[in-house]
């Protein structure tokens, strides 16, 4: 009844309608190809598969947290990789206080890393972790304030085009060159690993990985209606007369780095539950994601897929990582190639993405 009053609606585009049909197709599909259909049937989906998509699904949810800042504020973060990891890190921490006693040392409190490093008590700030919903909480808290700190100084001081792009990259370079430490009790350059339940379910376990999936398709669907909520409402107005002319919307009244506040602080929140869903499916966190490249990456399929349209940038996502996957395990050395030659493709040839090869053909046969 919601979804055919959304549909029905001027709420959602046409590309909205699309994303949210073919997500809940998969909804129902994929599960039920993976866990119902003989493994030796051509239409069985391996739980590989239901992982990977799982994950697409996360960095889809993702690049529309970065379209909602960039597409509609005019924001480009080359940080938001940052509140991704933030938030990978706080389900990993909840998943290794639920390892317990089966870790490799045993020990009922500490993981196997603060064993090996001889800590003898567990960091205040990894107290609670073992509850899920203060973890889930904190999924959204940690990357939502540092986002609401970092936005309300930089943007209270109008800071602003590429010198706000470099502060943001710089923020993520900074984490990560923070959470390399061992001293802060993150796991250094390992990370956080061995995962073994979360809720009492067993990781390895088919139903639990189709759980995991189901969860993502849920987040992605809910994550764009909130964005395509926001960009519709007055508020959204505004934030997009601030992207195309920002002295004058001040200039008429508006408390121009409020809106951008608060629409970063959201934007990251988002992130930071991608970021959350994307742990238990891939089995690590480490300061890897917290690579600078990262976040340029995601710039590259939020501009692939199409600015503005939120769709686009889920779209966008999915096309880069799949051709990733392929590339990386055929030809690996060749990928950061391609990564480059396709944002080159886009800006010149393709400053709408792919949601606006339809808009050029059109015109090319009008």
């Amino acid at each position: 009844m919601i979804l055919n009053t959304l549909m029905k609606s001027e709420f959602l585009d046409r590309g909205g309608k699309v994303l949210l049909l073919v997500l809940l197709v998969m909804l129902i599909t994929v599960p039920a190809a993976n866990l119902l259909i003989p493994a030796d049937s051509f239409f069985h989906v391996s739980t590989y598969t239901v992982t990977l998509l799982g994950k697409y699904l996360c960095y889809a949810l993702l690049a529309i947290s970065l379209d909602l800042v960039w597409g509609y504020c005019g924001i480009l973060s080359l940080g938001h990789g940052a509140f991704f990891a933030l938030g990978g890190y706080a389900m990993g921490m909840y998943l290794m206080r639920q390892i317990g006693t089966r870790g490799v040392y045993g020990h009922p409190e500490l993981p196997d890393f603060m064993v090996f490093l001889n800590w003898e008590e567990l960091p205040w700030y990894w107290y609670g972790f073992d509850q899920f919903w203060l973890a889930m909480l904190m999924v959204m808290l940690v990357p939502g304030v540092l986002a609401f700190l970092f936005g309300w100084l930089a943007f209270r001081s109008r800071v602003s085009g590429v010198y706000l792009s470099i502060m943001t990259q710089a923020l993520t370079y900074a984490l990560m060159l923070a959470f390399f430490r061992n001293e802060m009790g993150f796991g250094g350059n390992n990370g956080l690993t061995d995962f073994k339940e979360i809720l009492g379910a067993s990781l390895q376990s088919d139903v639990t990985r189709v759980m995991l999936f189901v969860c993502s398709v849920a987040a992605l669907a809910l994550g764009y209606l909130v964005c395509r909520f926001i960009v519709t409402s007055k508020l959204g107005q505004v934030v997009t007369a601030v992207r195309d002319a920002e002295s004058r919307t001040r200039f008429i009244g508006y408390r121009v780095e409020r809106y951008q506040v608060w629409v970063f602080t959201v934007s990251a929140v988002i992130a930071g539950i991608a970021g959350a869903l994307y742990v238990p499916q891939v089995g690590i966190i480490n300061p890897s994601e917290f690579q600078p490249l990262n976040s340029i990456e995601l710039v590259v399929w939020v501009a692939l897929g199409g600015r503005a349209t939120l769709y686009g940038a889920a779209l966008g996502a999915g096309v880069v990582n799949y051709f990733k996957t392929v590339l990386t395990g055929a030809l690996p050395e060749v990928w950061l190639f391609v990564l480059g030659a396709l944002f080159v493709l886009v800006t010149t040839t393709l400053p709408k993405g792919l949601v606006g090869i339809r808009d050029q053909l059109r015109r090319s046969h009008a």
